[in-house]
């Protein structure tokens, strides 16, 4: 049988009973839109990732593209954020009129470099043409992009900053997680995350109330909110009074049932996936280019990559052996014809040689180590017989 690339079915009959249960407890209430187990996700989440409000939404892009609206951002305005990342990252600046403006990433852990970021506000401001507003950081294939020096950059400049977690909620770094820094983390609950749903959602972390009202309201068509309706009377629903442009972006109740379970678990699989990690470093990193996690740092491990000048031929000899691979990112974003006429300020070098080099094998918390010394014997057979 082939290797599984992720193994969500694994994770799904670990969580048994108890999950259909949930699921079916939504079916039965009717409470499809909006139920009480938003509510209740919402509280676990901050729990676990230290932020005092959380707003979940209908998608980790929706989740980057909300704080954006509620601060204004717009035509004219520069955001500033890594190429290799998924398209989303970038896509969510001319969905509200703005511009991304491409940094370059640090060689080692593939995340936004802070000396490139500088260099890239600095060059903007120059050119007059754009108002800096705001930084994206990806926490790439799930480890803590440089937040202190990144957050330094960014309050230096008077920007926001926005920790794109899709990929490494649940990574730390020095013990606290990328909120610690960020004025808002946004993540994705896509199924192949290391936290993920049966179908789409996304949620935004945050530390201040004000902005998390207005992500109330955004998220459901611009609704008056609480603080919007202090000393006023409007006796209907607040959904159809409507103070501001927002957008549809609700979770389904289904999905935060799933994530409430699924939460039980997510430190415990984090573990486990930090255990794969290590065997597989300590198995292949005298033949390839193996992972590094930043200094203080712990991964989440969504993906685990390595770097090799012979992808090609690796990944099919692999392939031959039921061993599955995958390649985030062939081409970079600012590469895509649609965002070449984005600026990328001074180039993007580690970036576009990255591309041609990376490759993630498989990594799940469920991987077996009979499984996993079949993928490495593979590498280490392959990489000996042609060097």
């Amino acid at each position: 049988m082939p290797i599984p690339f992720i193994d969500l079915q694994a994770q799904r009959a670990r969580l048994g009973q108890p999950l259909e249960d949930a699921i079916l407890k939504v079916v039965r209430s009717g409470a499809y839109v909006m139920g009480p187990e938003i509510g209740q996700f919402e509280a676990a989440l901050g729990a676990f990732g230290d932020a005092p409000f959380v707003l979940s939404c209908g998608s980790g892009t929706e989740a980057l593209q909300l704080p954006l609206m509620a601060w204004g951002v717009g035509p004219g305005d520069a955001v500033f954020c890594p190429s290799f990342t998924f398209a989303a990252t970038a896509e969510v600046m001319p969905l509200v009129g703005a511009s991304p403006v491409f940094v370059d990433i640090l060689p080692q852990t593939y995340n936004l470099d802070p000396v490139a970021l500088d260099a890239a506000i600095e060059a903007v401001k120059a050119q007059g043409k754009l108002t800096p507003r705001a930084v994206i950081a990806v926490d790439l294939f799930g480890q803590p992009a440089d937040y202190p020096a990144i957050s330094a950059v960014a309050k230096k400049h008077g920007l926001k900053l926005i920790s794109d977690s899709a990929q490494g909620f649940g990574c730390t770094l020095d013990g606290q997680h990328p909120i610690h820094w960020a004025d808002v983390t946004t993540t994705s609950f896509f199924p192949a995350k290391p936290l993920g749903c049966y179908g789409d959602g996304g949620a935004v972390l945050c530390k201040d109330a004000r902005l998390h009202d207005l992500l109330v309201s955004l998220r459901v068509h611009g609704q008056a909110v609480k603080s919007d309706l202090e000393g006023k009377t409007f006796d209907h629903d607040p959904k159809y009074l409507n103070l501001r442009i927002g957008m549809n972006s609700r979770m389904d109740t289904i999905q935060a049932a799933v994530l409430l379970q699924k939460l039980t678990i997510f430190a415990d699989e984090i573990g486990a996936r930090n255990r794969v990690a290590d065997r597989y470093a300590a198995g292949l990193s005298d033949v390839v280019r193996t992972p590094k996690v930043i200094d203080g740092g712990v991964s989440v491990w969504a993906q685990y990559t390595i770097e090799t000048d012979d992808r090609d031929g690796l990944a099919a000899h692999l392939k031959g052996q039921d061993i599955p691979t995958a390649v985030y990112y062939p081409i970079p974003i600012h590469r895509q014809d649609v965002y070449s006429v984005y600026p990328a300020p001074g180039g993007l070098p580690v970036t576009d040689a990255k591309a041609k080099v990376v490759m993630s094998l498989p990594m799940h918390p469920y991987l077996s180590e009979e499984d996993q010394d079949k993928v490495i014997a593979a590498i280490r057979a392959y990489v000996k017989r042609n060097a």
